[in-house]
This record gives C-alpha cells, sequence and structure tokens, in this order.
C-alpha cells in the first residue's frame, strides 16, 4: 500500500560565491595565478586591466562589484577588484625550490600508462589512499566501497588489485605494498640477479618472520647456508628502502618546482610585520564589446539582442563571483595567517623551535571565528617566508603534552629529543622503550611509554631488538 506524506528537510545549499571562495582558498599563489588566467580565456566578458599610456583615451567611470546589481544592466565600463592599493611597483618576493610531490609523481607516472578512463579514476583513487611513507594500509574491499560511495565509481577486489598491482610497478621502488614484507619483496626484484640476491628473496618470501626478529641461527640451518652467505644475503636486504614514500626527495633530486611563498613575515624594531605578495594577480574589467553589448539590448526590443544581453549578464555574474571570491579568499589567508603568527609570536621573533607552542586546527578556528574546514583549505599547500626561513603553515601545527615542570611542550619537540636519545644509543645494546622513557626523564619530559612507541611508529624507528647491529 503506498503512502504520501509530507516531510520537512533542513538541507544547507552553498552560494556560487561559497563555492567560487572554497576552490580558491584551497590554491596556492601559484595555482591561483593559473586560475585567474584560465578566468580570463573562458569568460569573453572579463580582460585583463593593463595601464594604458594613451592620454587620448577617457578612462570610464570606475566602479567597484558591490556596485552592480543582479537585476542592473551595468553601462560602466571597468569594474576593478581593488587587489592592488596603489599604482607602486610590485616587489620581488624570493621563490624556491621544492621536489615534486609523491602523490604527483605518481599520477604523472599513471598518465604514461594506456588506460581507460574508468581504470585512471580507480588508479588515481588508491594513489591519494596510500600513507606519506607509501604503503597502502587499507584493505582492498574498504576502498571499493570507498569509490562507489566517495566517487560514484562502481568497481570490486580484482580491479582495484590489477591496478594496484600496476602502481607497485611505479618508482620509488616498493611503493603501493600492503607491508613490509610485500614492500621489500618488490624492491628485490629490481636487483640484479645473483646468488646473494636469490638468497635475499628466499629469506624474505618464505622466512620473513625469523628475519623480522633477527632469528639468523633458524634462517641458517633451514636454508642450508653459510653465515658468510646469510650475512651476503642481509647486506642485500639492509640496502633496500622500508619507506619508499619518505624518500621521494632523494629518489626525485632533479624533478622541482618553484614555489612562491603565499605570506612575508619580517621582524623589524622589535615587531613582526605580516603581508601578503600580491603580484601576477591581474585586475579585471568588462571587455568594451561587450559592454557596448549589454547597454544596446537594454534599450533594444529585438530578441536576438535581449539573448545576446542575457548571455552577457551571466558571464557577469560569473565574474562578480569570481572576483569577489578572489577577495574572500585574501581577507581569509591574511586573517588565518595573522592568528596563526600571533599564536606563535615568541617562536617567531627568532625561530627557535623549543619556542614552538602546540597548535591544532581547532584552536586557529577559534581565534579567527572560521570553521576547521576552512583553516584546514588554507593551510593546506601555502608557504611563509621569515627572516629564518621558508616553511610550509603545516609545519606550524603540532600538539602537545607537559614536561616536568608542568609546562605545555609541542610534540615536534619531544619527537626531535626522542631522534637524538636513538641517534645516540650504543648500537650493539639498543635502548628499549622503557629505557627510552628514562632518557627523556633525564632530558625533562614527562613521556609515558606508549607515546614513545607512538612516537617511534611515526617517526619509523625499529623497536630496539630491530635496531641492533651485528
Amino acid at each position: 500500500m503506498l503512502k504520501q506524506g509530507l516531510e520537512l528537510k533542513q538541507t544547507q545549499k552553498l552560494s556560487p560565491l561559497q563555492i567560487q571562495t572554497i576552490k580558491l582558498i584551497e590554491l596556492p599563489q601559484q595555482e591561483l595565478e593559473q586560475r585567474i588566467r584560465k578566468e580570463l580565456e573562458e569568460n569573453p566578458v572579463l580582460d585583463e586591466d593593463l595601464p594604458s599610456n594613451s592620454e587620448e583615451e577617457q578612462a570610464p567611470r570606475e566602479v567597484s562589484l558591490s556596485d552592480y546589481k543582479e537585476d542592473d544592466y551595468i553601462p560602466n565600463y571597468r569594474l576593478r577588484s581593488d587587489l592592488y592599493n596603489s599604482k607602486d611597483e610590485r616587489p620581488q618576493y624570493n621563490t624556491f625550490s621544492v621536489k615534486e610531490s609523491f602523490t604527483q609523481s605518481l599520477q604523472d607516472q599513471l598518465g604514461y600508462r594506456n588506460l581507460t578512463d574508468h581504470q585512471f579514476a580507480v588508479a588515481s583513487f588508491i594513489i591519494g589512499s596510500l600513507d606519506d611513507d607509501g604503503y597502502l594500509r587499507r584493505s582492498l574491499d574498504t576502498i571499493v566501497d570507498d569509490l562507489s560511495f566517495r566517487a560514484n565509481i562502481e568497481t570490486d577486489e580484482q580491479e582495484v588489485e590489477q591496478m594496484l598491482k600496476i602502481i607497485q610497478e611505479f618508482e620509488p621502488a616498493g611503493v603501493g605494498a600492503r607491508n613490509l614484507q610485500e614492500c621489500l619483496l618488490i624492491q628485490i626484484k629490481h636487483v640484479k640477479k645473483s646468488p646473494e640476491a636469490e638468497n635475499a628473496v628466499k629469506i624474505l618470501k618464505h622466512h620473513f618472520n625469523e628475519f623480522s626478529n633477527k632469528h639468523y641461527q633458524k634462517i641458517i640451518n633451514r636454508m642450508g647456508i653459510t653465515p658468510e652467505e646469510l650475512k651476503a644475503a642481509m647486506a642485500k636486504i639492509l640496502k633496500l628502502n622500508p619507506s619508499p614514500g619518505g624518500q621521494i626527495d632523494d629518489t626525485y633530486n632533479d624533478q622541482a618546482q618553484q614555489i612562491i611563498p603565499d605570506f612575508l613575515l619580517e621582524y623589524r624594531d622589535g615587531k613582526l610585520l605580516l603581508s601578503m605578495p600580491r603580484f601576477s594577480v591581474p585586475e579585471l574589467k568588462v571587455n568594451r564589446k561587450y559592454a557596448d553589448l549589454l547597454m544596446e539590448a537594454a534599450n533594444s526590443s529585438e530578441r536576438e539582442k535581449k539573448e545576446a544581453a542575457a548571455f552577457v549578464k551571466k558571464k557577469l555574474d560569473s565574474a562578480k563571483w569570481f572576483v569577489e571570491a578572489i577577495k574572500q579568499r585574501h581577507n581569509t589567508l591574511q586573517n588565518t595567517m595573522q592568528a596563526i603568527v600571533d599564536y606563535q609570536e615568541e617562536y617567531f621573533v627568532d625561530g627557535d623551535e623549543t619556542h614552538l607552542k602546540p597548535m591544532v586546527l581547532k584552536d586557529i578556528a577559534e581565534k579567527t571565528g572560521f570553521d576547521i574546514s576552512t583553516i584546514s583549505r588554507v593551510v593546506n599547500s601555502k608557504y611563509i617566508e621569515t627572516h629564518f626561513g621558508i616553511y610550509s603553515l603545516k609545519y606550524f601545527f603540532s600538539e602537545g603534552l607537559e614536561n616536568q615542570d608542568g609546562e605545555e611542550v609541542s610534540t615536534r619537540e619531544l619527537k626531535k629529543a626522542l631522534v637524538e636519545c636513538v641517534e645516540n644509543e650504543n648500537k650493539a645494546k639498543p635502548l628499549t622503550d622503557d629505557e627510552l622513557v628514562e632518557e627523556m626523564t633525564k632530558r625533562g619530559y614527562k613521556v609515558a611509554r606508549r607515546t614513545i612507541a607512538k612516537y617511534r611508529d611515526q617517526l619509523s624507528i625499529p623497536k630496539a631488538r630491530l635496531r641492533k647491529e651485528l
């Protein structure tokens, strides 16, 4: 039996301006400039507002986009974005190189494969699911579900595994592995064939547990090899990379891209001065031809001219949203970065890492009044140039713990101290987690054993028995 009824639902629909702003906030400086160029190419109503040296051409009255009403056919030719506050020559800001990102390098390699659009989408999703160290730690059935619900792509485990095998052929070798054993086996296949390499393959394939637990005598007995042969095979294995994603910078030394800092922070006369480079962001105006058409059509009864005017008005609306979104992007980035500088003022004065306070996205969201998702978009792929170096905004965020004096210190400071403890240990008798707790206590840090284990994993530091050297 069918029933009819009314149901009220409260839904939030984003306006075109909000959608445009969200997309622009995520873009770093260079991509923003490219996006503006693309808008100029695709929207015939817009022209870049280049300065004119002609005194004969009378400049039309300038208006801001706020003067434009939805119902108006505007006869004004120029719509200024007010991105520049003066006509001074644009300042030059430093650029620096960073290595091609891990994900981008895999996407580039994927582009060389002869795949259907569907296969490419599945493989691209898998690449996006890899951890920073290059491993795929999610089950294939979970990826199948996510592809269906999040990307509206129907597939099955067989196809996902097929695409994963393709990714596992990419550089750096070992990427896409689901565990350490698979990672090392993928890499050992690339090693030149030799008796030592063959023994290494057998150890990894059939005696991995014994190898992991350093039960060397069991391997010698079960494989029937000499200690010298084991040592030669071990030398091959130890040259492999257990964290292929973490070494992307070393693998792609010659693939660098120029990064333009989105922010510039100077320390002058005891004050921190924050600014945003705004060069190469063009001012926009309405193309004279289309503005004339709009004016003519407004006083015409011809249907074709009315239709043309409707087209121009639609493009004008798009231009309005785009330029207003650029303004909102600028204000959002400026307010967010200023909040970060205020929060970490002591650190930004001298760049001393011990002055870097624990800070999470929520802290800045509360200071600015923006959503955490907005702060995340601002922080992503953005850089700041300071008087002590250039940094990704992500660098300034970390959780915190208390030291023995009850003061909160950042996890970055704790991890740095932990690395120093491990580097200075006796490799013949590495420090256990309990002993690392004691060492950290001597340094003034109150850290639990489980926290040491957690940080070790995050820093890819093996357990004590696995750090032991022959």
